[in-house]
């Protein structure tokens, strides 16, 4: 069988199953087992495709007709400018979240040497990004989970920028290591009732823990913003993303905690994704 034929067939399965990307989720599916580029694919479709590759391929057709994620089945995501590695325990990075990478940059434009925290560091996808565009600044990542914090680890060492940041297995209410310029978080902010009607293949395959923000959605954020509070310096920016419906109630939380509001960033899809905060020396 070449090239051609098996991404057909892993195209009708993935069509069967109502999977939208079903071209593109088998082109790379196959070029993760092949270790090719995609173009290697189009510019050889008439090439065959080895026995044990194709049982392969045809595994993770199976797998993600039912839904699981492309990104956990061949271990990585593209996030920003940069790969890093994903698991089954830290969500799947998405384009959203890129919204709070661009806005730092803004932020901090001409400004060096910045010390960031990330609340909820997941894969690192944010924390190390940022790193990685502000080549002097150094910056911290807490998790609830280990798992997570281990792949942080990994992603920092792979960018080649792990001497500049630092990594916690904690609940932000123990955590007090330092002061900082500048916090990101990226909490749990669906409310549980609404769990239940998130994509098929976020509520099957990705962590509640990271997903769930209690009854109201808040309960998480409610956390992150009480202990930014404490753990910023004055005038220093806290930049949260939040759910589509949850803007006026995190402004009012965040003012008051002393919290100054900038701007509210809206996504891809016009709704209110980002909330840009600036502690307010009136409440040191």
């Amino acid at each position: 069988m070449n090239l051609l034929n098996a991404i057909n067939y892993g195209v009708k399965i993935l069509q069967n199953s109502n999977i939208k990307t079903a071209k593109l989720d088998s082109e790379i599916l196959m070029s993760s087992i092949i270790e090719k580029e995609r173009s290697f694919i189009f510019l050889n479709h008439d090439k065959d495709v080895e026995t044990d590759h194709f049982n392969q391929f045809k595994k993770l057709i199976n797998k993600r007709s039912k839904g699981e994620p492309v990104a956990y089945l061949i271990g990585k995501k593209d996030f920003w400018n940069f790969e890093f590695k994903i698991n089954k325990n830290v969500l799947v990075p998405r384009p959203d979240s890129e919204l709070i990478i661009e806005e730092v940059l803004k932020q901090t434009k001409n400004k060096h040497k910045l010390k960031l925290l990330d609340i909820g560091v997941g894969s690192g996808c944010l924390l190390l990004s940022i790193l990685n565009e502000k080549k002097d600044f150094i910056g911290v990542g807490i998790d609830l989970s280990k798992k997570c914090i281990n792949l942080s680890k990994i992603n920092a060492i792979n960018l080649k920028i792990d001497h500049r940041v630092k990594f916690f297995k904690t609940d932000v209410d123990n955590f007090n290591y330092g002061k900082y310029d500048l916090i990101v978080s990226n909490p749990p902010y669906i409310n549980q009732y609404d769990l239940k009607n998130l994509d098929d293949e976020v509520v099957n395959f990705e962590p509640k823990l990271s997903l769930n923000g209690g009854l109201d959605g808040l309960s998480v954020v409610r956390k992150v913003i009480n202990k930014a509070s404490k753990l910023i310096k004055i005038n220093g920016t806290l930049i949260l993303e939040i759910g589509a419906d949850q803007k006026e109630r995190v402004k009012k939380i965040l003012r008051n905690k002393g919290f100054y509001i900038n701007k509210v960033i809206k996504d891809y899809a016009n709704n209110d994704r980002c909330i840009v905060s600036t502690k307010n020396n009136l409440y040191s």
